[in-house]
């Protein structure tokens, strides 16, 4: 089956179309773009860039695969939102994905160990997980200095800021930083080849956005 993967829920725009066999999972066109202020404007671009780097067409796929974060509101949302267009215009399945689970299935260890990325505010998103995969703790917004896992080797891009907070030394940096089609399809990948119904596509903010309601109007008084 032909697989659309895509994820804004960190600063890399991500976008591919995977080929998905029970034994193979092939990579056929890939897109990925570090730029934290153009997930709305990127990510269609790359979709189509992606589909023409594998030679298909978009009504060719069979599913669509989105990261559901955690991540910053305005670019989580520019994901879910695309990848809920795409298929219901196209009539397929999209199934969501922890984004911190797309990268631990690329982590390549012998123990355990954590996913972090960068949540702004001087705060990280992080899960921990065993030395096959499983995700054991998480996810869940902190500052780096308040996680309290004893873990101490970590891939995402948020982990240099939890070394930072550790020990110097203490910590082990683990690829990969960013999220890839290849890891969002493996961390779906029984899903997919069950044809499981997917989930509904709700977005893992972990706390609320910075933007607020504007109170009421102040009463202007004539003199």
């Amino acid at each position: 089956m032909l697989v659309l993967a895509i994820d804004t829920a960190t600063p890399a725009i991500t976008a591919g179309v995977v080929e998905l066999e029970r034994t193979r999972l092939t990579v056929l066109g890939e897109r990925v773009t570090l730029n934290p202020r153009a997930h709305g404007e990127l990510l269609t671009p790359q979709v189509l860039q992606a589909a023409g780097q594998a030679g298909i067409r978009l009504p060719e796929l069979d599913a669509v695969v989105c990261g559901n974060g955690p991540g910053p509101y305005t670019g989580l949302r520019a994901g879910l939102a695309t990848a809920a267009a795409l298929a219901h215009g196209l009539g397929i399945p999209a199934y969501p994905v922890c984004t911190l689970d797309a990268i631990a299935a690329e982590v390549t260890t012998t123990g355990a160990f954590l996913v972090v990325t960068d949540a702004r505010r001087r705060e990280v998103y992080w899960a921990g997980y065993d030395e096959t995969g499983r995700r054991t703790e998480g996810p869940r917004v902190q500052r780096p200095a308040e996680m309290a896992s004893p873990i101490r080797s970590a891939a995402g891009h948020g982990a240099q800021l939890y070394a930072d907070a550790a020990e110097p030394g203490a910590v082990q940096i683990l690829p990969p930083a960013q999220p890839s089609p290849r890891g969002l399809v493996t961390a779906t990948r029984e899903e997919l080849l069950t044809s499981a119904p997917p989930a509904p596509l709700t977005p893992l903010y972990l706390r609320r956005p910075d933007a607020a309601e504007p109170g009421a109007r102040k009463r202007v008084s004539t003199p």
